[in-house]
């Protein structure tokens, strides 16, 4: 069964939600066969996702019945999702209950809090290894998705098990969606090893978040950035947590700074803090830094997870030998998925990546074979002819001010996001200076917030669309 849950303890609960849905492996193997089996083998299935036990149950045995979902957010745009179901026509619909009246497709089966709907689409033909879709990060209005093939996911959440060390012990909480990818590589990892998955939908800055922690017993945390800044935002380290025993962080880089709280926090209270780099191409984390080298190793995203291999090659795409060396991170593994789809048809595409698969971040290794994301490859301008990496320029502004800061632009100029309207002079002195260009080549606006997705992640575009024009 996928994931192995039919071999987990029948009793130990699996899933548990905030609004009340509990289900354990004996129940969630029935549910995988009962719901699964309301839909027919390959059709695609759209999931507008909650982290609720009814979300998850469709998922698993949609697949389990050898189905093809899409993981979408319930709160996903109306537009995207009209573009999305002309685009690929899928056959099903699963969704919350209280959603079913948006919709005019025949109810199939219900069941913890989600309804299936028949759009009456035809099924059409895909790829005999195709086992599940997700959108690509930041790809809001396009209808670009990754095509994951059998055997990604139980892989990635193997190897991120033995990786972190993850026992049926664990009780992680999951606030990051299970429409993205690290959010659903959480759950996925867990229950793989028989763990009790604590999943909400609270706010982190919600007091019903830290109560449900604290009720709930949560064992670990993963979160992005941003979350990392609304725990410090909360003044979280001085919460009483004993059962919080993991820190864990993807989905971006962290600053240097917030980095070093997060591994002094840890080793001060007894804790773990593992920083951990994914793409949703790689079904989400393919390398992690081991917690005791978090103090050691400031920014770094550690090694390969097991039977994965990260690797450099320079700008003629030769692999990087030298121990210690900087180029474009690539990475070999059984999670590396198909590759990419445009359209319905795509979904028929053999395996384009082959089990390789090139990042576009640019990293440094160590001489303890020890990996550092320095930027994207695309995350750079050339003004005056200079090349400037906007990663960078970001990183120089956060550390000096420690401000929220967002950089983009063309290479006519450079366009920088502040939260703070005091640091707005001193930061235009600050970069000018760091760059040793023009004032004129930079402009600084204020804005009330920075733009994010789901998953934290900036909105670059939006941003510019915004306030730059």
């Amino acid at each position: 069964m996928f994931l192995s849950i039919d071999q987990q303890k029948k009793t130990s609960v699996a899933l548990l939600d905030n609004e009340g849905n509990s289900i354990t492996y004996g129940e969630l193997a029935e549910k995988m066969i009962t719901v699964g089996k309301s839909v027919e083998p390959r059709s695609i299935i759209f999931i507008l996702c909650k982290n609720t036990v009814g979300a998850m149950v469709g998922y698993l045995g949609f697949i389990e019945n050898e189905a093809v979902p899409l993981n979408l957010s319930s709160k996903i745009d109306v537009a995207l999702l009209q573009d999305l179901l002309a685009t690929y026509t899928p056959a099903y619909l699963w969704v919350p209950s209280e959603d079913v009246g948006k919709f005019t497709y025949e109810v199939v089966v219900s069941a913890y809090g989600y309804t299936l709907l028949k759009t009456g689409s035809e099924i059409y033909p895909v790829h005999d290894k195709l086992q599940f879709l997700m959108t690509t990060s930041g790809s809001t209005g396009s209808p670009k998705l990754v095509r994951y093939k059998k055997g990604n996911l139980e892989a990635n959440a193997k190897n991120v098990a033995i990786a972190f060390g993850w026992s049926e012990k664990e009780r992680p909480v999951c606030d990051l969606g299970m429409q993205y990818t690290m959010g659903l590589n959480v759950i996925n990892t867990h229950l793989y090893v028989g763990a009790t998955v604590l999943l909400t939908t609270y706010n982190l800055l919600s007091g019903e978040f830290w109560d449900y922690i604290k009720t709930e017993r949560a064992t670990n945390f993963t979160g992005v950035p941003f979350s990392y800044d609304i725990f410090y935002r909360l003044r979280f380290e001085r919460m009483d947590l004993p059962d919080l025993t993991t820190l864990s962080e993807g989905g971006g880089k962290l600053t240097d700074a917030r980095f070093i709280q997060l591994a002094e926090y840890a080793q001060r209270t007894g804790k773990r803090f593992i920083a951990s780099f994914g793409t949703t191409e790689t079904s989400a984390r393919m390398a992690c830094l081991p917690a005791e080298l978090a103090l050691t190793k400031t920014g770094s995203i550690g090694r390969a997870i097991p039977e994965g291999e990260l690797f450099l090659i320079d700008s003629d795409g030769s692999v990087l030998t030298d121990p210690v060396a900087e180029g474009e991170m690539c990475y070999k593994g059984p999670n590396v998925t198909m590759g990419y789809a445009m359209c319905k048809e795509d979904l028929l595409k053999e395996d384009e990546f082959n089990g390789e698969y090139h990042t576009g971040d640019l990293a440094r290794r160590d001489e303890d074979g020890c990996y550092f994301v320095t930027g994207r490859l695309s995350r750079f301008l050339k003004l005056l002819s200079y090349r400037v990496s906007l990663d960078q320029s970001e990183r120089l502004i956060q550390q000096e001010f420690g401000i929220e800061c967002a950089c983009s632009g063309t290479d006519q100029r450079m366009n920088v996001y502040i939260t703070d309207e005091s640091k707005r002079g001193e930061v235009l002195e600050f970069i000018a200076a760091k760059t040793n260009l023009y004032k004129s080549l930079f402009k600084v606006f204020v804005v009330d917030e920075l733009l994010r997705n789901d998953s934290g992640k900036i909105r670059y575009k939006d941003m510019d669309m915004r306030y730059a024009g």
